[in-house]
């Protein structure tokens, strides 16, 4: 399973550790990723996500899991993640 965010993108980064004689070597920054069940008002049912705790904390501040999906950019969804507003798209319409 990739660490990426489901909702926002945001994954692996690479940087420097470097100590106090400015040696360097390679590390990864990993995203602070949570297994998380999120409640979908348009759908009436509830979504399992894995999301970072960034992402979740904006999920909240902007009123829900649909709010969230219809204001996201496509290209930072994943494929789960599209579905799912595909189907919240639909059911708002309807």
């Amino acid at each position: 399973m990739a660490r990426r965010c489901e909702l926002t993108g945001k994954g692996v980064m690479t940087g420097n550790n470097v100590s106090h004689a400015l040696n360097r070597t390679r590390r990864r920054f990993l995203p602070n990723l949570c297994d998380v069940t999120l409640i979908s008002e348009a759908l009436d049912r509830s979504v399992k996500l894995r999301v970072s705790a960034s992402a979740l904390r904006t999920v909240e501040h902007r009123g829900g899991l649909d709010a969230f999906l219809m204001k996201a950019k496509d290209e930072d969804l994943s494929v789960r993640a599209l579905g799912i507003k595909k189907e919240v798209r639909a059911a708002i319409a309807s």
